[in-house]
Formats: structure tokens, sequence, C-alpha cells
């Protein structure tokens, strides 16, 4: 049997490692033709800022667990250009008085220079990887709860406008108010009041920016979304949800027994106290709602790194990746996204469930909606919501893309409202206007030729769609016109109301 040969293609790698106060993480990524893909992440939990004492004196323990840690890291970096390597290290080795008996064995281990950075270039760069990975719309509202630290920023696209490093953090907060193991209310009285008293010098500054969305960045706030998906709660965080799981987590008094579903047994010693300062935060801040972003502190080195992606579009960057990737038909791709774009800002004129979100999930749903086709034609919207499940999408929030996968899911055939029921009520309704929306798309650009779509006027009178052609269908697309009946019986099974009119 003959050798297969493989072309060689050119690409790059690069890597950042992120010497935390309660993890250390590593990130390698590879660079091609203009696409960056993640290869490999390491996470290994050191608890670093457990180890300093009240004079801020690192203890030979600790320092000999991040070590370890970092003998580990260094066989992985051996391959990575010494020019594509970044390592950083944050706040425990910013108050630690004695941070150089960590700092120059790590050096050597490491063959490379480790960076103890500023807590606002901690907050720059963490803001950096969130709008890389989840790109935002007007000013947004930033959060990352590390382990000694917690960085706030508020920013428009790529620029940080204002931030802050605050002295606080899910470990040394586990060592002040919840040191013994146990959770009460005074405990978690005095966390939240402590971290009142660290943000309230600030919270005014932040106030002023009027954002319009915030994201957490890893951590407390991944935990906590981590533990509303195991409830099929598909939502947002909101305070109403951390009030619950305090009380959930003052009902089981001590650390050993907090056996929440959906919270890693790695994070249970610090989830009381993440949980405190994250109830501080929405409080003062007044956060109505927080969703995931797609990357923090380490994206934000790696995307630092690499200068053509400044200026780059980061949700036509993800969605293009996966285009390229699953071999999906880009002309079609695009005349389908194109449609559902124009019949998404008709329908926002008329209807209150609508928001800049329905258009982002809609038009993304619609170029993805083949993305199953790798694998098969039949079952192809199931098979294209598993691979949604299990691939980055960069630029999009963990909600995002998460609607994104259910709508591809719900694109054919017959319509299981059922998927849609673990959504807060009101994301519920913007969605089923998107499905609505991206059926039809699928179907009227079905001939999968820019000249053959009968471009129709939607006109929305209460829950009645009504589609205005100003062709006969019956007639010029019959195919099309059979097609869209059927779709208005499944709309109808589904108790909703669509009507077809075409011209004479």
């Amino acid at each position: 049997m003959g050798e297969f040969h493989v072309p060689v293609i050119q690409d790059e790698y690069y890597a950042a490692v992120d010497l935390g106060s309660n993890s250390f993480h590593m990130v390698t990524v590879r660079v091609l033709s203009g696409s960056v893909q993640i290869v490999s992440k390491h996470k290994q939990k050191v608890r670093l800022a457990a180890g300093l004492d009240e004079n801020n004196v690192l203890s030979g323990e600790a320092i000999e667990r991040g070590l370890n840690c970092i003998r580990n890291f260094a066989e992985k970096i051996q391959d990575i250009p010494r020019s594509n390597l970044k390592i950083v290290a944050t706040a425990t080795l910013r108050l630690a008085t004695n941070a150089r008996d960590f700092i120059q064995p790590a050096e050597q281990i490491l063959g490379h220079k480790v960076n103890i950075i500023s807590g606002d270039e901690e907050a720059k760069q963490i803001y950096l990887g969130v709008a890389y990975t989840s790109a935002n719309q007007g000013n947004t509202l930033v959060i990352d709860i590390g382990g000694a630290s917690t960085e706030v920023i508020v920013g428009r696209d790529l620029q940080p406008l204002f931030l802050q490093s605050f002295n606080m953090g899910c470990v040394t907060f586990m060592e002040k108010y919840f040191s013994e193991g146990e959770i009460t209310e005074a405990a978690f009285e005095n966390a939240i009041k402590a971290a009142t008293t660290i943000i309230k010098e600030h919270k005014n500054i932040f106030l002023c920016f009027d954002w319009e969305q915030c994201l957490g960045a890893s951590g407390t706030p991944q935990a906590v979304t981590g533990i509303l998906v195991k409830r099929g709660i598909s939502d947002a965080i909101r305070l109403d949800y951390l009030h619950t799981l305090r009380k959930e987590c003052i009902d089981c008094g001590h650390i050993g027994n907090l056996k929440i579903e959906g919270l890693a047994a790695t994070r249970q010693a610090i989830f009381p106290s993440g949980l405190a300062i994250l109830i501080a935060l929405f409080e003062n801040l007044k956060i109505d709602n927080m969703q995931i972003s797609g990357g923090a502190l380490r994206e934000g080195i790696i995307y630092g790194m690499l200068e053509s992606y400044q200026k780059s579009d980061r949700r036509s960057q993800g969605i293009n990746q996966l285009i390229s990737r699953f071999h999906i038909d880009n002309a079609q791709s695009a005349r389908t996204s194109r449609l559902a774009a124009k019949l998404c800002k008709q329908m926002c004129e008329q209807t209150q469930f609508c928001d800049f979100d329905t258009e982002i999930v809609t038009t993304a749903a619609a170029a993805l909606h083949e993305i199953g086709l790798h694998i098969g034609f039949k079952a192809h919207n199931e098979h294209g919501a598993y691979i949604l499940d299990h691939v980055d999408l960069t630029g999009f929030t963990h909600l995002h893309r998460m609607m994104i996968k259910d709508l591809v899911l719900l694109h054919r055939g017959n319509i299981e409202r059922n998927v849609l029921e673990h959504y807060k009520e009101s994301l519920q309704d913007m969605l089923i206007n998107a499905l609505r929306v991206l059926r039809v798309c699928v179907l009227l650009t079905s001939r999968r030729r820019n000249d053959a779509i009968p471009e129709p006027k939607l006109q929305i009178d209460g829950d009645r769609w009504i589609l205005h052609f100003d062709v006969n269908l019956k007639q010029q697309h019959p195919m099309i016109h059979t097609e869209l009946l059927h779709e208005c019986w499944l709309q109808h099974c589904a108790g909703w109301k669509l009507e077809i009119i075409s011209a004479a």
C-alpha cells in the first residue's frame, strides 16, 4: 500500500502562561491563514494566595506547589519560539515580599522570563481577552474574580475606558472569612460587607459609563453558569440566582458538605468566597445580568502578540473559521444570512421581542445552518447542533452559542418547542421570532442562487405573521411555494400563525 503524502503548510504556534493566585494556566494556539485555533489548554490548582501570611510572605510550601506545576509546563513550551511565548504572574506575586524566591527558580526551569504584571496591566489584558473572544456592543463591563484580586473594566470594542484591580479574591477571602470551612450567614455578610467597602471608592465611576452589557470572565461566573445549566436554566447570571446559591451554601453548613450539582469539586472550597464577591459586585454596580465571556487573561496575552487581529471583526472571524473547517457552502451561507438580516430588521420594527442579540444569533445560525452536512444529510440539523455544542465560536458569548446551537437544531422539520423551554420567558419569545425568520430564510434560499430568491415583505399583526411576495410564487417558484405552505402547517402545529400572500 502506498504512503499518504500530506502537504506541509506553514503555520505558527503561540503560547501564554498565566501564573495566577488560584490556578496556573497555559494555552497554546496555532495560527494558520489568519485563523487562530486553540490546540491545548492546561490548568492546575496551585492556590498560591493561600500561602501568603499576614506580612505577605509566601510560604515555602506554596512556592514548591507552584514550582511543581511549572516543571510540568516547562516541557510543553520547549517547541514554542521564544518570541511567541509570554509568561505572566499576577496578584499573589505582586504582593509577596519574597516573590524572587519563586520567580528566580521558575525562570530557570522555564528558560524564559516571568513578568509580574501590575493590576492595571492585568485588567487591560483581561479586557482584551474578553473583547477578542466575545465581541461586544456599546460600553461593556467586564469582571474577572481571581484568587487574590478582582479586575473590573469598562470598555468599548477593543478599548478599555476605565479599569480597576481590587485587592480581593476568592482564595484570600476564603482564608479570611471561611477559614475553618464553616459556611454561615455571618461569614457571607462579613465577606460581602468587606467587598462592598473595597468597591465603594470606584463604583460611581463605573456607573457613570452607562454600560450596556456585563461579561464575566472565568472562575466564579463560570461556576455559577455550570450550576444553572445543570438545573436546565439557560439564562444569564442574575442576582436572584446568586442569592439562591448563597442560601444553599449556608444550608450545607460546611465546605465538606457543599455538594451542589454542577459545581466542580476543585471549586468547592473557594465557591462561597467567590460568590460573596460576585454578590457585592452585582449589588454595588447595579448589574442586572451577566453573561460568560469566551476568554480572559490568557487570550488577551495571545491576541496581544497577534497585532493583525487588532481591527478584525471577531464574530465574522469565528463564523468564517467554522465555514472553512466544516466545508460549508460559503455562498449559500452568505445568501441565507443576508436574507435573515433583512427579515430581522423588518421583524424588529414590528415586535417588542427583538433586540441587538436577535439579529446576532439569527444571522449566525443562518450562516451555520448547514454545518451538520459535514457529517451527513440525514438529521443534519441534529449533527449541526452537536458540532456547535462542542466547538469554540470566537466572538460570541456562552449564551449566544447556546441560542445558535438550538436554532440550528430547530431550523428544519417538526418544531420541538420544548427545546426552548429552559430559557427564561423573554428569551423564549425572542428565540421563537428568530427561529421563525430562520426557517423561512432556509426555504426561500433553497435554490442556492442569488437570482432565485423570492424576497418577502413581513407584516406582523398581533400573533399573525404574513409574508407578502411581489411575484406569483405558485407559478414562478412552485417548489418553494409548496414548502412554504407546509411550513405554515408546521408553524400552526407549534401554535403560531403564518400566512403567504403572493401576486396574482
